[in-house]
């Protein structure tokens, strides 16, 4: 398959992997057109739904679709009920960046796509929380600690410290002579 020249030969699976030997149940998920090739290209406008499909959209979106599953595999998306991975996100980064008008440009991020960046203007994503930026050696350093801190904290002669150090903030008043003492430096 030539994406820019068009189908010369019938679609195999196998032709939109980079990797070289698939999964089994890719290979499932995407099947083998049966259709023979068109002699030259149909007419956009005239031609048939199924010959438009096989012709203009699943060249293009076959191997999108391909590379979004080895990207989600890579991303753990079918191990874990959530990832920070947008397939949506992806899939339109793929193909703005594979269009056969764009042959010549550079490759664009995602937020950086035009109709991307206006989109997201008038519609503000809501931010990705922290346990899904979180590397899984970032999150466990996080949790351990917390909980050595806990720990810690939990220690009588550090309850003992705590007490000690809440009963002098009392006793000498700390937030009063605070106050007092911004207010003698406002005043000069």
């Amino acid at each position: 398959v030539s994406l820019e020249a068009g189908i010369s030969q019938p679609l195999r699976v196998e032709q939109f992997y980079s990797a070289p030997a698939a999964d089994t149940v890719v290979q499932q998920l995407l099947p083998i057109a049966e259709a023979a090739p068109f002699p030259e290209p149909p007419d956009p406008k005239t031609c048939s739904p199924r010959e438009y499909l096989e012709y203009y959209i699943f060249p293009v979106l076959l191997p999108g679709m391909a590379e979004l599953l080895h990207r989600a595999k890579k991303e753990k998306c079918f191990e874990r009920k959530r990832t920070k991975f947008i397939a949506c996100d992806f899939l339109t980064e793929w193909l703005y960046n594979k269009n056969p008008k764009r042959k010549d440009e550079s490759f664009t991020e995602f937020f950086s796509i035009p109709f991307v960046n206006d989109w997201l203007k008038d519609h503000p994503r809501p931010p990705i929380p922290l346990s899904l930026l979180l590397s899984e050696e970032a999150a466990s350093i996080v949790i351990q600690s917390f909980w050595r801190g806990y720990r810690v904290r939990c220690d009588s002669e550090i309850q003992e410290l705590r007490q000690w150090q809440k009963q002098l903030r009392e006793d000498k008043n700390i937030i009063e002579r605070v106050k007092e003492f911004w207010t003698k430096q406002e005043a000069k």
